[in-house]
């Protein structure tokens, strides 16, 4: 059997405590950490998406943080070929590959092979931005049937993209990601979460790190950084509440209580994606007294899983 990369993944709700382990467990191994946060990637928006500090970066090396300016259109495609790259050459240097983050999408997709094509050229995109959206729906429906009824006409960013792909590689988007939910996975992954029995306490976390971040400049890094609000960057979390409170939608205080509600909103739907994710070995924070012995003996069982397998 081919071998393949081994990955240790650390998953859960914001808050939840999953950098601080991903840490600890990087130091005591020499891992390396790959962000798996889709607002961590760009540039400037530090306090908003609590990414690691410059001293924890200095500490462990850290992969894509910081690769995107908030106005960029990055997408979901973009996420798994560059993460992609990078375990490759973690793996290349021989450090073990710690994935640490909560956008459950970006997780799955890395970890099953990425569903996705092959890069494709700017020039596969000539002559789409100037299409109505009726027209360039239009035209996926006649090269890729099955994207068509799958996507939106409004969501136009995944609409160019199919079509691009097919003018790329002659290729249905469709066909692509069928070929790869049938595709072995290219990593053997352990997958840590961390959670709360008692939900009160995560939502006492995510309150306090809100209070946190306005006390460390969020306003003034909001005011720095402007995302566009038609920007996925714009429509973070933390960020689209204080530029409403910019433009007179509502008080900064009232844009602080917003945040937390739509923080503990997150953590909810994040659990809700990671309970239906299989293999997930789950640690409760409130009830584990060591977490990082936890993680290391579910880390040692399951890899030796892995090496007897046939």
């Amino acid at each position: 059997m081919e071998k393949r990369t081994a990955i240790t993944a650390i998953v859960g709700p914001t808050a939840s405590g999953k950098s601080s382990l991903a840490m600890r467990l990087a130091g005591k191994t020499g891992a390396h950490i790959l962000s798996c946060d889709s607002m961590q990637i760009y540039r400037g928006m530090d306090i908003g998406t609590a990414k690691p500090t410059p001293q924890d970066m200095a500490a462990v090396p850290h992969h894509m943080i910081d690769i995107a300016d908030p106005d960029d259109n990055f997408t979901l495609y973009d996420y798994v070929a560059l993460a992609a790259r990078e375990i490759e050459k973690i793996a290349a240097v021989g450090a073990p590959v710690i994935v640490c983050g909560g956008t459950g999408l970006y997780l799955s997709t890395l970890l099953r092979g990425g569903g996705l094509s092959p890069d494709i050229p700017a020039c596969a995109f000539d002559g789409l931005a100037e299409m109505t959206a009726e027209q360039l729906h239009a035209e996926l429906e006649r090269v890729d049937p099955a994207s068509a009824a799958a996507i939106h006409p409004n969501n136009r960013r995944r609409v160019e993209r199919a079509v691009a792909v097919y003018r790329a590689t002659g290729v249905p988007k469709s066909e692509w990601d069928a070929r790869s939910r049938t595709a072995p996975a290219p990593y053997d992954a352990v997958v840590i979460g961390i959670d709360y029995r008692d939900r009160a306490k995560l939502y006492s976390r995510i309150d306090s790190r809100v209070d946190e971040m306005f006390g460390q400049g969020l306003v003034d890094e909001v005011r720095r950084v402007m995302p566009r609000r038609d920007s996925t960057a714009g429509q973070a979390i933390g960020y689209k509440e204080i530029l409403d409170a910019f433009d007179g939608l509502c008080t900064l205080d009232e844009a602080r209580e917003r945040i937390k509600q739509a923080t503990r909103n997150y953590a909810k739907r994040q659990l809700t994606w990671f309970r239906r994710t299989p293999d997930v070995h789950w640690l409760y924070a409130d009830e584990c007294a060591d977490l990082l012995s936890a993680a290391e003996e579910i880390v040692r069982r399951v890899s030796i899983a892995f090496s007897v397998r046939i």
